[in-house]
């Protein structure tokens, strides 16, 4: 809760022309395409491969279409404004706007330095720092800790250095650290590293601890506050300082932050995610001592062809062994804990986040997209839980309309997979969400975010701000599974109806078009996929609703309640939400060759559950044959108007492949280790009706 805000904003609003974002000049956007943190994978990963270039698709820009709108609160609380045509208030942002190169304006601004940092259990770590040559002010720090390089090391500078060419302008000494036994840093590397107590052992929230407390020591210049930031794992490590803090790190942004291995990244719900098979070596090798050269084995024999068909000819995971050798740490992890252990339950960083022993004083604002394959669960998570445990603090949620870190690009579109969301949307953020946050509360000017949550409404595409995530505003809505492939906003009267469909692991459905089914480092652009390749599939089943007579408004926690049965003894069940658009819909100019927005399907939530968690994640058990049973399916949190002249699509299925490995169907203890036998065909059934349906549970926006 933002108590230090007073009061809150409401929802009032004005239009913003997206036209009037401007966007950075060409020379810094090819010199921002280096400034995520999780884009540095690619040096680390031998087998990262790529679709190439995303499609462009724009589904509700053009000549007629509605402007983006940005809450009145917000731009007045954030934003220098000025007035446009017509008295319409509009952001300035062309006003000093990075003009300059950005590696040039670092060149010339700023002078480097490089440490070899103590932990208190004598371990170095290695850190970079810069800082302005201007010395006629104090600066305070801005930490960057990730697993994925300080690179450049020794006297090249870096042509990014902080989140945006916004702050480094503004004026920081940037640190950037490997994190304890990666790159040039010593000790050895853990994935997650549990949380101990400070006086119990090392952490990351201890290393960081220690960190700063020797830069305050041993830096001159600073004025002696500190904040951190970081996205994907380093997102992880800005959320891990945060238990214990040091005193001085008075403001943190997890961006796109890990907060539990068994329901981002690696796995969902429980369920393996098969399409970051390649990436596995990536976290997975320890170094034998601080290196400034990747050391990491290049996958041999190096996939390659159609996923599809590389990932069912690789067979049971037990065959991944030829890939990864003995001395993978992280593929021997994944493969012997398939369950909710106490292994992953300690790497969970919501905990520690929970207790409040020792209150959270650090001021925080949690940023997510909507749209990011690998971090959903984390951003939402990680704001919920400092929210509910933690009532004094500081605590805000940003969510964009963005795949995995796609705030932090230079470009000047929004594109996620075939859908282009428009122009100025992660540049509005850096200059006006992002650059006040840090001037506020590590300098003492600007002013703090006036809201509670700024989200993105993917369907109507347009910035609104709320006192409180989920919004007040919203009310309990539901959606019922019927006869005839319905989808209602009431029950049927229906009492035993059922649809059923045969899965055959032998032939799973794919998750994407097969043409577009090629190996890559993470799965990113499926999530805003056109669906109606997997509406013919026979192995989906189809619900939608009648064409919409006005808008509807969902937000919040999404949950599909389903009955099922099977004639087998485990089941994965996959749940999308489906945006269809009219037929009539146009092309636009940006859209690619072989897409057709008219009927598009827009995937804009979906989620897997691992049948055999059910009821515990630490201890799964078989379905009965034949017999009906609850599943609830987590779909995450949402924000998006389905328009009036759309229609409401679920789509319910066992596989999606290769995202997801391969459910045997045929209960196992551990699927990493199931045989080809094992795996065989069954027979699933998804009730409905007004006493024992299926339905999907959300909120809507009154």
């Amino acid at each position: 809760m933002n108590r230090s805000c007073g009061s809150f904003l409401t929802t009032d609003q004005f239009s913003i022309d997206p036209s009037e974002l401007m966007p950075l000049s060409e020379d810094h956007t090819r010199a921002g395409h280096t400034r995520a943190d999780h884009l540095c994978e690619a040096h680390l990963c031998e087998a990262q491969l790529s679709e190439g270039p995303e499609h462009r698709g724009l589904p509700w820009a053009a000549s007629s279409s509605p402007a983006r709108r940005v809450s009145m609160g917000l731009l007045l609380g954030l934003l220098l404004v000025c007035l446009g045509p017509a008295g319409q208030l509009r952001p300035n942002l062309a006003q000093d706007a990075p003009v300059l190169d950005r590696g040039t304006y670092i060149q010339e601004n700023y002078e480097k330095f490089e440490y070899r940092v103590p932990m208190r259990d004598g371990i170095l770590l290695h850190t970079t720092v810069y800082r302005p040559k201007d010395r006629s002010r104090d600066y305070p720090l801005l930490m960057n800790r990730t697993p994925y390089s300080c690179r450049p090391y020794g006297q090249e500078m870096a042509r990014s250095i902080g989140p945006s060419a916004y702050l480094e302008r503004a004026g920081y000494i940037f640190v950037k650290q490997d994190v304890r036994g990666r790159w040039n840093s010593e000790g050895s590397y853990d994935n997650m590293r549990p949380h101990v107590p400070h006086e119990e052992g090392i952490s990351e929230s201890s290393d960081t601890y220690d960190t700063i407390d020797w830069l305050l020591s041993n830096l001159e210049g600073h004025n002696g506050k500190v904040g951190i930031s970081g996205i994907s794992y380093p997102g992880f490590y800005s959320a891990a300082a945060l238990p214990e803090h040091h005193p001085a790190l008075v403001a943190s942004s997890p961006q796109a932050p890990i907060a539990d291995f068994f329901f981002d990244d690696f796995h969902h719900q429980g369920a393996y995610i098969l399409m970051y098979w390649t990436a596995t070596g990536t976290f997975g090798y320890q170094h034998n001592g601080p290196t400034t050269e990747n050391w990491v084995p290049p996958m041999s024999p190096r996939p390659s062809g159609n996923a599809y068909e590389f990932y069912l000819n690789l067979g049971p995971l037990k065959n991944s062994r030829q890939y990864y050798g003995e001395d993978c740490f992280f593929w021997k992890q994944l493969s012997s804990h398939p369950n909710y252990d106490e292994f992953w339950q300690r790497r969970s960083i919501l905990p520690p986040l929970a207790r409040n022993e020792q209150p959270i004083r650090t001021n925080v604002m949690t940023v997510g997209g909507w749209f990011d394959a690998e971090d959903l669960y984390g951003p939402l998570n990680i704001y919920q839980t400092l929210e509910q445990n933690h009532a004094e603090m500081f605590n805000c949620l940003v969510m964009g309309p963005w795949s995995h870190g796609q705030w932090s690009s230079a470009a000047p579109n929004t594109q996620v997979g075939n859908l282009d969301f428009g122009l100025g949307i992660s540049e509005y953020y850096q200059r006006e969400v992002e650059l006040p946050f840090f001037e506020h509360f590590l300098k003492g000017v600007a002013q703090p975010p006036a809201f509670e949550a700024l989200v993105y409404d993917t369907g109507r595409g347009q910035w609104q701000t709320f006192d409180h995530w989920p919004p007040r505003e919203s009310e309990p809505f539901g959606m019922h599974f019927g006869d005839d492939q319905q989808l209602s906003f009431t029950p049927g009267p229906t009492a035993n109806g059922f649809a059923e469909f045969d899965s055959d692991p032998a032939k799973p459905v794919p998750y994407r078009k097969m043409s577009d089914l090629t190996i890559r480092f993470t799965p990113r652009p499926y999530m805003t996929d056109d669906q109606r390749f997997a509406t013919e599939h026979p192995d989906v089943l189809v619900y939608q609703t009648d064409v919409l007579e006005e808008d509807v408004t969902l937000v919040g926690p999404l949950s599909a309640h389903l009955q099922v049965s099977t004639t087998q003894t485990d089941a994965d069940w996959v749940v999308k939400l489906i945006d269809v658009y009219p037929e009539e819909t146009p092309n636009q100019a940006t859209t690619p060759a072989g897409i057709e927005l008219g009927g598009y399907q827009q995937m804009v939530r979906s989620e897997v559950f691992r049948g055999r968690f059910r009821n515990s994640y630490s201890q799964p058990e078989p379905f009965v044959p034949h017999q009906v049973t609850p599943v609830r399916v987590p779909l995450q949190d949402v924000y998006h108007t389905f328009k009036k002249g759309h229609r409401i699509m679920i789509h319910v299925q066992s596989s999606w492949f290769p995202l997801v490995d391969r459910n045997p169907q045929k209960y196992v203890e551990n699927i990493f280790e199931a045989d080809e036998d094992d795996f065989v065909k069954a027979t699933h059934r998804v009730y409905h009706g007004e006493q024992s349906g299926s339905w999907i549970e959300v909120r809507r926006l009154k």
